[in-house]
């Protein structure tokens, strides 16, 4: 069993967001607001169901699922795009492919010396972010 995502983490790196948002079709102002934001992450598992929240100051994202179960996205307040997702995990990683309008388009978290690692990915572009948790 891989080990457990829930918790609360604070970003401690990101390399190539700017690309990724740019893949994604996200303009240039709100790109440069989301480089300057400090994120937390908060991951709960509620039986077979997770919730993961993506927290800042100037905007949150929520979405919750069940491993192995597709299900509707919209990925509103990010790039409000409508898509077809499916979560498993593969090893210790927890992999999401997102099918929609965007090509090659994911993400996968996974624990590595006790940080939560995520890399997303979209038409090429892959970020790479580093959280440490706080509770």
């Amino acid at each position: 069993m891989p080990a457990s995502l829930c918790g609360t983490w604070e970003i401690l790196n990101s390399t190539n967001l700017e690309g990724y948002m740019i893949a994604l079709g996200i303009g240039s102002s709100m790109r440069k607001i989301a480089l300057k934001l400090k994120q937390h992450k908060v991951i709960e598992q509620v039986n077979d169901k997770y919730v993961i929240k993506t927290l800042s100051t100037f905007r949150n994202y929520a979405f919750s699922f069940r491993v192995d179960e597709e299900f509707d996205e919209h990925t509103k307040g990010l790039d409000n795009r409508n898509c077809k997702s499916l979560v498993t995990w593969k090893g210790n990683r927890m992999v999401c492919i997102q099918n929609g309008e965007k090509k090659n388009r994911g993400w996968a978290h996974w624990i590595e010396d006790d940080k939560l690692h995520l890399e997303l990915y979209c038409e090429g572009q892959t970020c790479k972010q580093v959280f440490k948790r706080v509770a």
